[in-house]
């Protein structure tokens, strides 16, 4: 059973931990290198409990840790809906393929309402189609995809305001 899990501030070092094995993943399409401790570090991790609309959650399949994903609100339309953000989410390697990814992902979307954006990065050729396959399955595909000039590479975006969630 895959299930998402609000993490708490005194959980901080365990996903501060998972995000060094995400980042360390993702190293093969982000030329960071670690720093002089052997970390990769992530430089919003505390913001995620100091500033207004940031939330993060671990991704568990029976009860056990398998991953996480951080939502940001990013601001509202000009309708004052909501917007927000995958800012990241991993899934650890022995739990892809299986489905837990497309839960968890939906799971976070049926929690916020309003206007998401997706956004990956042009070398990541992988998180662009499961994003792909994810948004198009869980929007009947009724979703956009778009380019803007502050982000290098593509995003997709669907309004989930009408998303009737069905069990």
């Amino acid at each position: 059973m895959v299930t998402i899990q609000k993490v708490e501030y005194d959980q901080k070092s365990t996903l501060r931990n998972l995000l060094e094995l995400y980042n360390y993943d993702f190293g093969e399409f982000d030329p960071e290198d670690v720093n002089e401790n052997g970390l990769y570090g992530y430089l919003y991790l505390d913001h995620y409990w100091t500033e207004e609309g940031r939330h993060p959650f671990f991704i568990r399949v029976d009860g056990k840790l398998a991953g996480f994903a951080l939502v940001r609100r990013i601001g509202t339309n000009e309708h004052i809906q909501p917007i927000y953000s995958v800012a990241e989410f991993f899934v650890m390697k022995k739990y892809r393929k299986l489905g837990v990814g497309l839960i968890a992902s939906n799971e976070i979307f049926n929690r916020f309402c309003g206007i998401w954006k997706v956004a990956q990065i042009e070398t990541n050729k992988p998180a662009q189609i499961f994003w792909r396959k994810v948004i198009e399955r869980y929007t009947n595909n009724g979703f956009e995809e778009v380019r803007e000039d502050d982000w290098d590479g593509p995003i997709q975006t669907f309004s989930n305001e009408n998303h009737i969630v069905i069990d």
